[in-house]
């Protein structure tokens, strides 16, 4: 745990494709599973959980009674070695033990954030974790204010030496910490501050109902029906979505202004320079590579989103399409739902191909009951693979519905799983993975299972799937690039004062026409649509790791089609590094680096390839 605030146990949530397909009935999916969480405690009331919290008491308590004011002597002693290996790995089984309870509650809570029992359940365990937790805020602290040279010294060592990832990660962070009280003083507070209004958007969003053809749905199958073949449908959709945001337009306004506020109070204490250096920070990548990448996609919005969305309103023989078609399926293509049972063969398959070690480790994510897919009333929207904690398995969250899109996420969020469990021998200090690099094995397991699919298509059932892989990459490059300048905006002009929620508005339709392109038409009531991207008030500034992950896929997977010979070695190791070690080091043995201008165009041109290949069908 660092100085700053734990992260949510919703980090991978994933948005970056838009909106699945529409519900299929569950007669046609089958089955679908249903998460078994007695892996991590029996149940809320179990007497297990709570001596779990117990523990985490007298752990923090006891570590902070031993240590707190004595690392530098330690430091300086003749058995520092040994003294501060110890003292680390006592460290780490209680950021273990920590992560294990609000994984537990966090899980429990997102299976229906509208039960007032799971939302005391996920507060109270927040409270008494940042509580016993803030016990430990010393420790990062004191290790930081150790000479240079005393800590080169101490790496130098056989025991201190296997910490040196962990060790140079949090030097990092030493321009930006604060002393031990106000470290305290952020860390208690954030329960009841950024914590407290994150809870407050996922309850409110998931408590929203909308009516489509008099049918009354949450948000998620509302979202789907924007990808209806019936464009009434589709209509019908964005025309309850724009009603029941306007409605709740006042509290997401004041919830953005204040996330933005409280961000701005922190950065500007810590010393930070730019709006999303935090998020630099804490993805371990220079501000510079990101504006790099940031200004390769926004040059390159013409030959992308504006050349495949003018293509696509051609296919619909309209000169513009509306916001509400943009996802639309193509005209005279078959709306076949996937069952569940195909979906896992297809994506397993897909993993078997490239690697069976892969393969294998995916299954357990069905063999176990690591998966939650069904559809229901209050639960999380979206999609997630949660890592827990090393000492356990990761959990994967969907929202199935039976269609392509929800397999190419069922293949991203298993990525996310297998990086995970490949990543977790390092231990709770050094197996989390920045999200720039997070999200490269989610968008590699998409691209292999597109590959497969693609490969046995007939030709019109290859024009639709090339089209959706299209519209994917759009929606994960040139949309989450977009939604980072929205959120540059809000964030750098709030620091002047309120944003109205017609600013706001007025913000987010600047962008996404900029984005889009002329082709698409963005009426009045798409002003509103900010409101429910969960990432702007969970994770200020992580929308850039989705693009930074696809067009870093998009090399790497021209590497693997030139020399596939060893390469999925190479690239399980990468994954199985982990946090230790920085991107240039992951990426060198494929002969990529982040840093050269020409290395995003690599994966734009793939993009662009793929459009052309496209207009030569048409």
């Amino acid at each position: 745990m660092t100085a700053f605030a734990r992260p949510s146990p919703f980090a991978r949530r994933h948005f970056a494709h838009g909106h699945p397909g529409a519900a299929a009935g569950p007669s046609v999916i089958g089955a679908l599973p249903e998460w078994d969480l007695s892996a991590l405690y029996p149940a809320m009331d179990s007497p297990e959980y709570a001596a779990a919290l117990a523990r985490v008491d007298a752990d923090c308590k006891s570590f902070a009674d031993d240590y707190r004011g004595r690392i530098g002597a330690i430091a300086e002693a003749a058995d520092a070695d040994d003294a501060l290996d110890a003292a680390i790995r006592r460290y780490e089984t209680i950021e273990d033990l920590l992560g294990r309870v609000m994984s537990y509650a966090g899980l429990v809570y997102s299976g229906d954030t509208t039960d007032p029992t799971r939302a005391k359940f996920y507060g109270d365990a927040q409270e008494r974790i940042t509580a016993a937790s803030a016990n430990l805020l010393f420790f990062q602290l004191e290790l930081n204010r150790l000479d240079d040279a005393r800590i080169a010294t101490l790496l130098a060592g056989e025991r201190l030496g296997h910490w040196r990832p962990w060790l140079d990660d949090i030097r990092k962070e030493k321009p930006y910490q604060l002393d031990d009280e106000l470290e305290r003083l952020f860390h208690e507070k954030s329960v009841t501050g950024r914590g407290a209004w994150n809870r407050l958007f996922d309850e409110t969003m998931a408590s929203l109902r909308f009516e489509v053809n008099g049918e009354e749905l949450t948000l998620e199958p509302t979202l789907n029906k924007l990808q209806d073949a019936d464009g009434t449908v589709r209509k019908a959709a964005a025309a309850a979505l724009t009603k029941v945001f306007q409605e709740n337009l006042r509290v997401f306004t004041l919830i953005t202004n204040t996330l933005a506020k409280d961000k701005e109070i922190s950065d500007r204490w810590r010393g930070f320079e730019d709006v999303a250096d935090s998020r630099h920070l804490a993805n371990r990548v220079e501000r510079e590579v990101v504006d790099a990448l940031v200004a390769a996609v926004q040059a390159a919005y013409p030959r992308l989103s504006h050349r495949y969305y003018a293509l696509k309103a051609r296919w619909f023989g309209q000169p513009q399409l509306e916001f509400w078609d943009r996802n639309a399926p193509l005209p005279k293509t078959e709306q076949r739902a996937i069952g569940w049972d195909e979906a896992r063969d297809t994506v397993l398959s897909a993993y078997q191909a490239f690697s069976p070690q892969m393969a294998g480790i995916a299954r357990r994510f069905f063999d176990g009951r690591w998966i939650d897919a069904p559809v229901r009333p209050g639960k999380a929207p979206g999609a997630f693979a949660h890592p827990t904690v090393p000492s356990a398995h990761p959990f994967v969250l969907l929202n199935y519905q039976g269609k392509p899109r929800d397999v190419m996420t069922l293949a991203h969020e298993l990525g996310h799983g297998v990086h995970q469990v490949l990543a977790a021998p390092h231990g709770a200090l050094m197996a989390p993975t920045p999200l720039t690099l997070a999200e490269t094995a989610s968008v590699f397991g998409e691209m292999l299972t597109f590959r497969r699919l693609i490969e046995a298509a007939e030709p019109r059932a290859r024009k639709a799937m090339l089209a959706a892989k299209v519209e994917d990459m759009i929606n994960t490059v040139v949309r989450q690039v977009a939604f980072y300048s929205f959120e540059r905006r809000v964030h750098t002009e709030r620091q002047q004062g309120e944003l109205t929620a017609e600013r706001l508005n007025e913000i987010w339709l600047g962008v996404q026409a900029e984005s889009l392109g002329p082709a698409i038409r963005l009426g009045e009531g798409y002003g509103v649509y900010w409101t429910y991207i969960p990432h702007f008030i969970h994770s200020p500034f992580y929308v850039y790791a989705y693009a930074f992950g696809d067009c870093l896929v998009n090399s790497l997977y021209g590497v693997y089609q030139k020399a596939q010979d060893g390469f999925a070695e190479r690239y399980l190791a990468m994954l199985a590094a982990g946090g230790t070690k920085h991107h240039s080091e992951l990426l060198a043995p494929f002969g990529l680096d982040a840093t050269d201008p020409g290395f995003w165009q690599i994966g734009l041109n793939m993009i662009e390839s793929m459009i052309a290949e496209l207009e030569g069908m048409d």
